[in-house]
Formats: C-alpha cells, sequence, structure tokens
C-alpha cells in the first residue's frame, strides 16, 4: 500500500490477517474466531507476514503463556523468587566496586525460568510493579548486610518510575534496611524517559535529592541516547554488551564504543560496559579509559551467600590497607 499524504506528513497503512478454516482449525465459531485471533497476533509480531494461518503450534504457545502467566502471579506470594549478583570492577585497578542484583525465578515444576521469558511478561501483565518492589527491598537489605560498603545496582522498569509512590517505594526501602543512599544505584532504559518524560525528570531529581544514583542503561539500543544525557541527569552510563562482544576485533563497536566513552568524558559521567569476557575486551576498555566494567570475565551471577562471603573478603582486605 502507497503512503497516504496528509498535509506534510506521510502515513504508511499495513494490513495484517488471521486466518481458520473450518473444519480443520476448529469446528465451532467461538473456537474459530480464537484461533484465526492467534494467528492475527502472529501476522502482527511478523510485520513480512502479513497473512498468517493458524496452526497447532500457536495454540500450544498459547497456552503454556497463560500457564506461565497464572504461575508468574502466584510466584511472588509463594517465595519463588531469589537475587543472584554480579561483580562490578574497577577497569584500572580491577577492584570489586559493586555488584548488580539481579532477578531469578525457580518455578516448582518447570525448574529455573529465564528472565528474558518472564521479564517481558511481568511488564505486559503489570506484574512488574509489584515484583519491582520486592527486588528493590531485598536487594537493599541484602546490600546493608555486606560487611564492606558496596554499591547495589537495581534495574527499574518504566512501570515502576511511572507509579506515583516510585520515590516513596524507594524511600521505604532505604529506611527499612539502613542502607546508605549513595550506595544504592537505580538503572533505568530510555523507556522510561520515551514514556513520559516530565514525570521521569522529576523522580529523578527527587531520588537524586536523597543521594540515589542513576545509571542510563543499555545505553546505544535506544534512539534518542544523546537528547537524554543531556537533559536528565545520569550519574553513569553502561554501555549494551552487544557493543562490548569482540569490541577490539569490530571497526563498528568499536567506533561505537570509542564515541560513547569520549561523550562520557566531556560530560563527566563514567561509563561502565557490561558484558566484558576477554582480556582482550578488558585491554581495548583500559585503553580508551573506560571506568568499570561488568561481565564473566570477573564472575558469573552468584547467589546472595556468595556475594556477602565476597564482600567480607573485600572488608578485611580493606581493613588490611588502612592499617598498613
Amino acid at each position: 500500500v502507497k503512503p497516504v499524504p496528509i498535509g506534510a506528513v506521510e502515513l504508511s497503512v499495513s494490513v495484517s490477517v488471521g486466518v481458520a478454516a473450518f473444519p480443520e482449525h476448529g469446528s465451532t465459531i467461538e473456537a474459530l474466531m480464537n484461533n484465526s485471533d492467534l494467528a492475527l497476533h502472529r501476522a502482527k509480531e511478523h510485520q513480512h507476514e502479513s497473512v498468517c494461518f493458524f496452526d497447532a503450534e500457536m495454540d500450544r504457545q498459547n497456552r503454556d503463556r497463560v500457564e506461565l502467566t497464572r504461575d508468574l502471579r502466584e510466584a511472588l506470594s509463594n517465595n519463588q523468587f531469589e537475587l543472584y549478583f554480579q561483580r562490578q570492577n574497577d577497569v584500572r585497578t580491577r577492584a570489586l566496586v559493586g555488584f548488580e542484583a539481579l532477578l531469578r525465578w525457580n518455578h516448582p515444576e518447570r525448574g529455573r525460568v529465564s528472565p528474558a521469558e518472564f521479564i517481558p511478561l511481568a511488564e505486559e501483565t503489570g506484574l512488574i510493579r509489584p515484583i519491582g518492589v520486592w527486588v528493590l527491598r531485598a536487594a537493599c537489605r541484602e546490600a546493608a548486610s555486606w560487611a564492606a560498603p558496596l554499591r547495589i545496582a537495581v534495574n527499574v522498569a518504566p512501570q515502576q518510575i511511572a507509579e506515583p509512590s516510585f520515590v516513596e517505594q524507594v524511600a521505604d526501602a532505604l529506611m527499612e534496611s539502613g542502607l546508605d543512599p549513595c550506595r544504592l544505584e537505580l538503572e533505568i532504559t530510555e523507556a522510561s524517559i520515551i514514556d513520559d518524560h516530565k514525570n521521569t525528570l522529576k523522580v529523578m531529581h527527587c531520588l537524586k535529592e536523597m543521594g540515589v544514583r542513576i545509571a542510563m542503561d543499555d545505553f546505544g539500543t535506544g534512539y534518542s541516547s544523546l537528547a537524554s544525557l543531556r537533559a536528565f541527569p545520569f550519574d553513569k552510563i553502561k554501555i549494551d554488551r552487544s557493543f562490548v562482544d569482540g569490541v577490539h576485533l569490530n571497526a563498528q563497536s568499536s567506533a561505537i564504543v570509542r564515541s560513547t566513552l569520549l561523550l562520557g568524558g566531556a560530560l563527566q559521567i563514567p561509563v561502565l560496559a557490561e558484558g566484558v569476557e576477554t582480556e582482550d575486551e578488558l585491554n581495548f576498555l583500559g585503553v580508551e579509559q573506560c571506568a568499570e566494567v561488568q561481565g564473566f570475565l570477573f564472575g558469573r551471577p552468584m547467589p546472595a551467600a556468595e556475594a556477602r562471603e565476597i564482600a567480607s573478603v573485600e572488608a578485611a582486605a580493606q581493613g588490611g590497607r588502612a592499617s598498613a
């Protein structure tokens, strides 16, 4: 379909069609309508397929999604969530500077459900709001128990920031745990900014007045990263792992990472690179003056007890350096 001109703007019109046929796809009106609707959703998801016919796999996936959503609603009350922690290290000294809290779901029948599977589902259903509150409180409580005053980074979904009570939720988590606000770093993506510029800016200023740090997560994957950095008071930039993988070998990734580091330096915003897995990647980032890194090179995500033990070792090491 040709674009439709409306004044100075051209609008592109597309059509998606879902098809279910009698009797192979259903013997009743209700079944045919339901199955054609499933096929329509598939056609919308895959824009290159404007017409999509129903098949049994669609029904299986839909049933599985409904079951997973039902189980996700019960996961919080059934204590099926836990936090894992991944190191964040200084590039120059390799010293541990903090951890990022990562959510894990231990399903009683499915086992460990991938965050890539349940986090989008939680965001779509709105369940990310109560789950996010749990993560924030649990992360602050755990960090407050560490012997060393390491930072704790917590991801925040756009729906959480849109909550009128979000700032109060953060304040409550800090007060209940006794965690120093300067040790808490909230990671937000550009989606939070795009949804509501005015509210996000207000929330960020309130959080910074409390002493909380704010990082832009997945930098480079959004459409307006530069404008966002100029307009919003970020304390850190996190380069997405997709640009760090093999950065020393890929000219395009190298250029993007170098540009980000130069930008961070000009704005006086430190940069952390995610997904660092090799010494070559770390060396490249060191030469380019990257401040911090996170990735398998320094360790995979670990249970809370292991992170707690590492914090104790770090506290003892800091004590030894201080006495010396």
